[in-house]
């Protein structure tokens, strides 16, 4: 269900991450740059902010706590404890609050905020810049219907985005939250062997980079499973079996996993720190 605009949007916190989201919703229509206001205390991201989206950034967390239908927490979540109180009498118009830190679970944000306070908690990640993000979300028990169909539809706007219970989160945070540097450190890696074998840097960076773009959309268009796919391009005694051979004696599957593992980990432990 597409719900109209317009709503006001604010952003405590003018990193990379709410510039991402800003542009996205922009580029979709979803909303202007007039209608848009972040806060951060660095200079230097107030005026990226508002170099890649065209709206306004302040130092001052109340006037975008006052402005906003919709306040987005893009903090780190050990500024939490300390930024929520101060925001807390100035959010008597009621907006919508969506968290985008990392591991802080529904409860402690209530804790913060207050028991009538709307809540949606979110775990988008980088390729929002592109359009092109991975976000899981879930609802506080405050939040309405309404709520999470604008959730929805903003989160959609630059990606996948699926509606998850709050204890998969942590779990989406391993994966997709940090997934983009893993996948950068397999184009980086899968690169450097092209160079290995005689390619040109910028020529290899290209295409590992189009080949894991592309195999991710085969994935996804075509809903075969990954290891059908890997099967089909490995042919009995060809090249690719020997390289995926490689690839199995040196426990890249096994790392993989524990590195997702290890980041869920890491934001279970941000969460109740």
């Amino acid at each position: 269900m597409s719900i109209s605009p317009p709503l006001t949007i604010g952003f405590v916190g003018a990193g990379q991450m709410a510039s991402a989201l800003a542009k996205g919703w922009i580029s979709a229509g979803l909303c202007t740059p007039e209608r848009l206001l972040a806060s951060d205390p660095v200079p230097a991201a107030r005026d990226a902010f508002t170099k890649a989206t065209g709206a306004p950034a302040t130092p001052d967390n109340v006037a975008v706590a006052r402005f906003a239908q919709v306040l987005v927490l893009a903090v780190k979540p050990q500024s939490l404890p300390n930024l929520l109180p101060t925001l807390v009498p100035h959010l008597t118009h009621a907006p919508l609050v969506v968290s985008i830190a990392a591991g802080v679970p529904l409860a402690k944000l209530q804790g913060l905020l207050g028991p009538d306070c709307r809540l949606i908690r979110v775990m988008p990640n980088t390729p929002c810049l592109v359009q092109a993000s991975a976000s899981a979300w879930c609802r506080g028990t405050k939040a309405t219907d309404t709520d999470a169909q604008w959730t929805q539809q903003l989160l959609g706007a630059v990606g996948l985005a699926l509606e998850l219970p709050e204890s998969q989160l942590d779990a989406v945070t391993g994966l997709s939250g940090s997934g983009p540097a893993f996948a950068c450190l397999m184009i980086e890696a899968l690169a450097d062997g092209g160079v290995l074998a005689g390619l040109p840097r910028d020529v290899a960076q290209r295409l590992a980079a189009q080949t894991l773009l592309g195999t991710a959309r085969m994935v996804l268009e075509t809903g075969k499973h990954p290891g059908a796919l890997k099967d089909a391009v490995a042919s009995p005694a060809g090249t690719t079996i020997a390289g995926l051979h490689e690839l199995e004696r040196a426990g890249v599957r096994g790392a993989l996993m524990n590195a997702v593992s290890a980041a869920a980990r890491r934001a279970k432990e941000l969460g109740q720190g």
